[in-house]
């Protein structure tokens, strides 16, 4: 492999926290080495576009002190392009001209499971370079950075609107990102202490939620002194449908990668949550008994909608992602160095970096839901009839190298 003397920097995919770590993290490394550093903005349409450019962003000490590795979103831009889908019989030409162009011998990549994918196409096509893993959603198969940033801004805003549940006895429905896998509801659920955490991984049975909103709202509100009481589901956007449908926005189309754009599942559990409510003859008896029945106008509790959408992939990132990311785009460097193109850096614990094929990080890893047993037995709903816990005990011996799940 030819000597690295100059990197390209891309972030790919959704924006999230610690991908400026992630720059940063690379940057640093590669100056420390005296190898050039720059960014190819806004994702992988930046990177088919580059030879059309007239300059980059060299990242020198200077300029990288201007990035706030705090801030979430990236320095260097997203965009959603699969490379392979564009119409341009030349376009891997394209690419390899724009990055000749600007001398560039290897690239750093961020990005998800999309991202990840488009990094083995290029290198299939002789581009070297190395990825980091980043998504929110925490399906790739180590740890992505953003994830952690997102559970806890996830577990903020449903702590958050208890106050206002609470201040007018209401079901809050609360809809987080997550696609296809439920990490990020599963986790921000928990740490926010939710009655309810929907999953993509376990069929909702609308019957039983049903039932555990009677069994904990109801005397939450007869037995207060003050006649409050609140109820809060978190779901994820990416729920099944009792038919095992996911919920579409049909109107919305595909993105880039043909996934259909998800929407509209916290409106299907509140409908489903209000039929249960006007054809069950005990809830007018507890409005009635907490004062709060008035014909007509206010005859079942009021269940509402929240959508705090990119409010959870943005503002600032966690302590946590912003050490991996730090570390994560520094040992992508030497990976690159190395000749490991192909591979994503999992992890970088004292003086071994790990890491993986990116084909191989890049398949989807669901929600242990032997893990929602676990947590039914702690009084979590997850909209099933709960589950046994069945345990076995496993010894560590030795001292325990961290890892990332």
């Amino acid at each position: 492999m030819p000597a690295i003397k100059k990197i390209g920097i891309i972030t790919s995919g959704g924006d999230c926290g610690g991908l400026n770590a992630v720059i940063k993290g690379a940057a640093k490394k590669a100056h420390s080495l005296g190898i050039e550093a720059v960014i190819i903005p806004n994702g992988y349409a930046g990177l088919y576009n580059l030879i059309d450019m007239d300059k980059l962003v060299t990242l020198t000490p200077e300029r990288v002190g201007l990035i706030d590795a705090t801030a979430a979103g990236s320095e260097a831009g997203n965009s959603r392009v699969k490379i392979r889908k564009i119409a341009d019989d030349k376009k891997y030409e394209r690419i390899k001209n724009g990055l000749k162009k600007f001398k560039i011998d290897g690239l750093i990549i961020s990005g998800g499971d999309d991202t990840g994918s488009v990094v083995v196409d290029l290198l299939s096509q002789g581009i070297p370079c190395v990825h980091v893993p980043k998504t929110m959603d925490l399906d790739l198969q180590s740890y992505s950075v953003g994830g952690d940033s997102a559970i806890n801004r996830i577990a903020a805003y449903v702590r958050d609107l208890k106050t206002t549940g609470l201040s007018h006895n209401r079901i809050m429905v609360i809809e987080v990102f997550g696609r296809y896998t439920g990490h990020t509801v599963f986790c921000g659920g928990v740490a926010a202490e939710a009655d309810c955490i929907l999953l993509p991984e376990i069929p909702v049975d609308f019957d039983v939620l049903y039932e555990d909103i009677k069994r904990r709202f109801f005397p939450r509100i007869e037995k207060s002194d003050t006649k409050r009481g609140i109820y809060t589901i978190v779901v994820a956007e990416g729920i099944k449908t009792a038919s095992g449908e996911l919920l579409y926005d049909e109107g919305a189309g595909v993105d880039a990668f043909g996934h259909k754009k998800l929407a509209g599942a916290a409106k299907y559990v509140k409908q489903q949550i209000e039929k249960r409510l006007k054809n069950d003859p005990e809830v007018e008896k507890l409005m009635t008994r907490a004062g709060m029945y008035v014909q007509g106008i206010y005859e079942i509790p009021e269940v509402r909608e929240v959508i705090p959408g990119h409010l959870v992939r943005s503002g600032n990132s966690s302590a946590y992602d912003v050490n991996f990311g730090y570390k994560a785009g520094a040992g992508a460097v030497i990976l690159l160095l190395e000749g490991k193109s192909g591979n994503t850096v999992v992890n970088v614990i004292a003086d071994k970096i790990y890491y993986q094929q990116t084909a191989e990080v890049i398949k989807r890893r669901e929600v242990n839901i032997k893990e929602a047993a676990f947590l039914e037995g702690l009084g979590i709903c997850f909209g099933r009839k709960p589950e046994g816990f069945k345990y076995e005990l496993a010894e560590i011996k030795g001292q325990i190298e961290r890892r990332f799940s």
